[in-house]
């Protein structure tokens, strides 16, 4: 079986390279790339990638030796039904490592080709060094070493406006095209850069906040030679990843124009404002998990897809995205419904391995991020508790006693925390305090949620009555009479 390269790919197109990409990981060879491919292959984008190596570590041989190419595998549930791609991505032209090659990272901004920078950092790549220095080569931190690149293409084409390029971070931190903008002219203005040029970022580049979202597993070990039989070839970058994908963009029409992902049916969608649909990502898919934990890992299950097969289960969290948690997001209902059905399709699909149990890592600053708003907004516009939250955050107060019917729960959380459930925990098991007691101890504790939640009308009464339920009759029936 031969190795994946140019060699043995002879009928390979080149084009123009039109997008220069920080990083070269797992998350953006599945997700961008792919994109890319997917529109050189059904739209006249006509463009390759060059791929950054921004750290200092590693060298990214393996896709030089592989010449760019790599396949990415997707699984997953479209429309119901079960989907296995497999697509040979052609776009990656150049890999230029910024440490060893930064003469040639520099001549890339003499490219009048390109256009679109796309970073995928980590959460902590957008930030400010005061020690990066401007003639050092090259500098620490992402956003300075793109600085130096956006002055060395400025110069070099003379500000000239129709040079400026097209941002797109893919880092997942709120507002990431503000933020690296932000970086950007804080570097320009730490350096004494040109004021010229600190405009010319300002009128001539588009900096787009964005928000992604798809789950990339990374190399396939387990079935790997299983599908490089298929393939006919080996490839040692194989990247397997969901199906599922979303990227949202804010961004105004000019960019829209550019980027042709409307003629294809890729689930891009551009915006004007990015914070709704971060809301609707974080009450309905990072709800549904954190809902979920409790009530099925005190069901007996341990795995997302266990819970998504159980009746029960799987109802409750589907009753939960629709009748409660969707009611407090301002979405035409289409919208809504199909953005729910699409995370329930992500959480049957068969060849992702999620444990309740990691899921669980946090569980109670995750409920005040992605439950709680939605409680208290259900409550103020429907005047009336949502039950199923409401069940949800009762077993989750259970679930951090540490053990259930007498097997030990693996919690993970501040261990202020869960020495705070600990102790409240004793005393009813002890007989120093009763359940409402302990219900409301906890629910008044604003260091964990961040107020008094006591001062919801009711809602003390209903989770020490859930959870009295809990234990006498068993999850599996409470959730029947839900």
């Amino acid at each position: 079986m031969h190795i994946l390269n140019h060699t043995t790919t002879p009928n390979r197109i080149q084009r123009p390279i039109k997008v220069m990409q920080f990083g070269g990981g797992n998350f953006l060879r599945a997700f961008v790339d792919w994109m890319v491919h997917v529109l050189n292959q059904e739209t006249d984008f006509n463009g390759d990638i060059a791929i950054i190596k921004p750290t200092a570590g590693g060298d990214y041989s393996e896709l030089k030796d592989q010449d760019g190419l790599f396949t990415v595998v997707l699984d997953g549930i479209k429309n119901g039904k079960l989907v296995a791609e497999k697509t040979l991505v052609t776009e990656v032209q150049s890999v230029i490592h910024s440490y060893n090659e930064w003469a040639g990272y520099l001549k890339l901004a003499e490219n009048e080709d390109l256009r679109f920078v796309v970073s995928n950092t980590t959460e902590a790549g957008i930030k400010f060094n005061a020690d990066d220095k401007f003639d050092v080569n090259p500098p620490r931190e992402f956003p300075a070493k793109l600085t130096v690149w956006l002055y060395h293409r400025f110069k070099h084409f003379k500000g000239e406006i129709d040079k400026g390029c097209i941002l797109l971070p893919c880092e997942l931190i709120e507002d990431n095209g503000t933020a690296l903008k932000k970086t950007v002219l804080q570097y320009a203005d730490h350096w004494n850069l040109d004021d010229d040029f600190k405009n010319w970022v300002l009128t001539a580049n588009h900096f787009c906040s964005t928000l992604v979202d798809r789950i990339v597993s990374g190399y396939p070990t387990d079935r790997a030679d299983e599908i490089e039989k298929e393939l006919g070839y080996n490839d040692e970058l194989l990247v397997a990843g969901e199906y599922y994908h979303s990227w949202v963009i804010q961004a105004d029409e000019a960019v829209q124009k550019e980027l042709p992902f409307a003629e294809t049916d890729l689930n891009v969608e551009f915006v004007e404002d990015l914070a709704p649909y971060r809301e609707m990502k974080v009450r309905i898919l990072n709800g549904a998990h954190t809902s979920m934990v409790p009530v099925g890992y005190l069901a007996g299950i341990r795995f997302v897809k266990e819970a998504m097969e159980d009746k029960d289960v799987s109802h409750f969290v589907e009753s939960l995205l629709l009748e409660e948690a969707a009611q407090t997001l301002n979405f035409p209902n289409a919208v809504k419904n199909k953005f729910v059905a699409d995370v329930l399709d992500r959480f049957r699909n068969p060849l992702l391995k999620h444990q309740l149990i990691s899921i669980s890592l946090n569980s109670t600053s995750k409920f005040v991020a992605r439950l709680l708003p939605t409680l208290k907004d259900y409550y103020n516009t429907q005047g009336q508790l949502p039950k199923r939250i409401v069940f949800g955050l009762s077993a989750l107060l259970r679930f951090y006693k540490g053990e259930f019917k007498g097997e030990t729960i693996k919690l993970n959380d501040d261990k202020a925390v869960l020495a705070f459930f600990d102790s409240e925990w004793k005393k009813v098991d002890d007989g120093t305090s009763n359940l409402i007691d302990f219900v409301e101890t906890v629910l008044k504790n604003e260091t964990i949620w961040g107020e008094d939640l006591t001062q919801i009308k009711g809602l003390a009464n209903r989770i020490a009555g859930n959870i009295q339920n809990i234990e006498a009759e068993g999850i599996v029936s409470c959730l029947r009479k839900l």
